[in-house]
């Protein structure tokens, strides 16, 4: 299967191989996990990536909303950071650009916050 693509994305709202989602979405290498939920909401927790995490990928790109309200902790960073997984948090729309650019190149999996 090829690897997911994000075709348009606005506010609670996001469009994947046509098919359209209005909750917060996981994309990893051969699908999409719909409905993706955190322990804590707005605040990143490790235990909310381990199927992000699974797929052992170089980059993982995190959307944190319309307006940044999801934050990621120094601590899950530097979880993230130590087993050689580079991370990359931006507002999600950049997110999205971001993700697809490096889809094709790399072995990338995005978390995608898409409401504030």
């Amino acid at each position: 299967m090829a690897k997911p693509k994000i075709d348009a994305y606005n506010f609670g709202r996001i469009v994947i191989d046509g098919q359209v989602y209005q909750r917060d979405v996981i994309l990893l290498p051969d699908r999409v996990l719909p409905n993706w939920w955190r322990v804590e909401g707005h605040s990143l927790a490790l235990e909310d990536l381990q199927q992000a995490l699974g797929c052992s990928p170089q980059v993982l790109v995190i959307g944190l909303g319309k307006y940044n309200r999801m934050k990621v902790p120094e601590e899950t960073r530097e979880e993230i950071e130590a087993v050689g997984i580079r991370l990359i948090t931006l507002e999600t729309s950049e997110a999205c650009e971001t993700y697809n650019q490096l889809r094709e190149q790399e072995h990338v999996v995005a978390a995608l916050h898409l409401t504030c």
